[in-house]
């Protein structure tokens, strides 16, 4: 009675254990394989035999060996490993990174008889790709504008404090273009929200010809765009927004119902080494555009103190 009931514990045990959603690896002290479940020959992509094996039957550096081909960066995972090996009371909670563009999360934790002796490990590993995709995805759409595909408002200002904070640790420039398209209302009521919206993707598609990787487009709501420009100085934004203005102008949209031309204003601002943050340079920025929009639009001015440089306009 006692041998079937062992019997129907030990089946049992091994039916939850293949049934189990995650790869499974249990070792003794030794490093010695205790079992583990197919799904962690799947996730690894090992081809071992038995789903179950017998004590001493196999170590688990081989399987190690294998797992570390698929892993991104397998010296990490190898010395974490060890390390989780050299100290039985650690529990790991880890992401791994492989080759093939999978993620997994893996869980480990130690072995105790009810002595409070160390009999081995288990290990988990959980094939997250899919969440991972969907948690790229969701940030990706948080810091996009959904119309043009540049960044929006909130990454913009993110990332204008992260290089704000970077520029005053190093010294380096940091420079703002601030860009409104001049009289977008009559554009959408002339020739339709459709028009509309393609002189913004225009705008964006004409920017990034002109613009360094490390430069960064945002929408920052309605027709109203700025560039974060790290590592330049007044004249080089200065340089890039007149370019932009001038590529505009010489090139009209291609709409549905026949070309939409149109132009932008530009304000520049630059770091200043009295700013205590971003927003100093901003607002130069900004007084900059209002600047532009007085002198007549169609143009490009940076606040220099409490001056304004004009740039020729091509008209």
């Amino acid at each position: 009675m006692a041998s079937a009931q062992r019997q129907f514990e030990h089946s049992l045990i091994e039916a939850i254990h293949e049934a189990s959603p995650d790869g499974i690896l249990v070792v003794d002290q030794a490093g010695t394989v205790v079992s583990f479940n197919q799904r962690f020959l799947d996730i690894f992509r090992l081809t071992l035999g038995a789903p179950e094996v017998a004590t001493g039957a196999i170590h688990d550096r081989l399987l190690l060996d294998q797992a570390l081909r698929l892993i991104k960066d397998p010296e990490a995972f190898l010395a974490r490993v060890e390390a989780l090996y050299a100290d039985p009371t650690l529990h790991d909670v880890s992401e791994i990174a492989l080759n093939d563009d999978r993620t997994l999360e893996r869980h480990s934790t130690a072995l105790w008889d009810e002595q409070q002796r160390y009999l081995g490990r288990v290990w988990f590993f959980r094939d997250i790709s899919e969440r991972k995709r969907y948690e790229h995805l969701l940030e990706a759409q948080s810091n996009r504008d959904p119309l043009t595909g540049v960044a929006n408002r909130r990454c913009f200002f993110k990332r204008a404090q992260e290089e704000f904070a970077r520029a005053r640790r190093t010294g380096m420039a940091l420079s703002v273009i601030m860009i409104d398209i001049d009289r977008f209302k009559r554009i959408n009521d002339r020739r339709g929200h459709a028009s509309g919206d393609e002189v913004l993707r225009h705008l964006c598609d004409s920017a990034r010809v002109l613009m360094r990787e490390s430069d960064l487009l945002a929408r920052l709501g309605g027709e109203e765009f700025a560039i974060l420009a790290p590592d330049t100085t007044v004249d080089g934004a200065v340089l890039l927004a007149e370019r932009l203005r001038q590529h505009i102008t010489a090139q009209p949209v291609v709409c549905g119902d026949g070309p939409v031309s149109y132009t932008i204003s530009a304000g520049i601002g630059m770091l200043d080494a009295t700013d205590a943050s971003i927003e100093g340079v901003l607002r130069r920025a900004d007084n900059a555009l209002y600047a532009a929009k007085r002198a007549g639009r169609n143009r490009a001015m940076a606040e220099q103190g409490s001056s304004f440089s004009i740039p020729p306009a091509t008209r």
